[in-house]
């Protein structure tokens, strides 16, 4: 009996607070204002790759080149999963690159320092 008791009472308690917590509300938000435009030029890159498509018949060829040389061109058949081929060593040898899922398989980063 006693039990009962106080579990009404913790109950009445928990009941008597329930639309006093409901009536607290957030504080107002405010919308945040617009961000500054970017600087000018912000988006023309020079260190970013140019992007040339071609259609050779049903295939479509895609080639990487940064700073005017050709370091990645992508094959994509127009039956067939696409392939990659990759330059390297950058002595103009390129290599097909397939990983076992048809995508293009983990390559080191090799990036020229400098150059003389």
């Amino acid at each position: 009996m006693r039990l009962s008791c106080q579990l009404i009472a913790i109950a009445l308690g928990v009941w008597a607070a329930f639309p006093a917590a409901a009536q607290t509300r957030p504080p107002a938000l405010e919308p945040l204002p617009e961000p500054p435009p970017p600087p000018p030029g912000f988006f023309d890159a020079p260190d970013a790759p140019q992007v040339t498509i071609k259609k050779r018949g049903e295939d479509k060829i895609e080639e990487y080149r940064l700073h005017g040389k050709l370091y990645m061109i992508k094959v994509t058949p127009a039956h067939g999963v696409p392939y990659y081929l990759v330059d390297l060593k950058g002595d103009g040898v390129f290599v097909r690159e397939e990983a076992p899922d048809g995508g293009p398989r983990l390559s080191v980063p090799m990036w020229v320092i400098h150059q003389f």
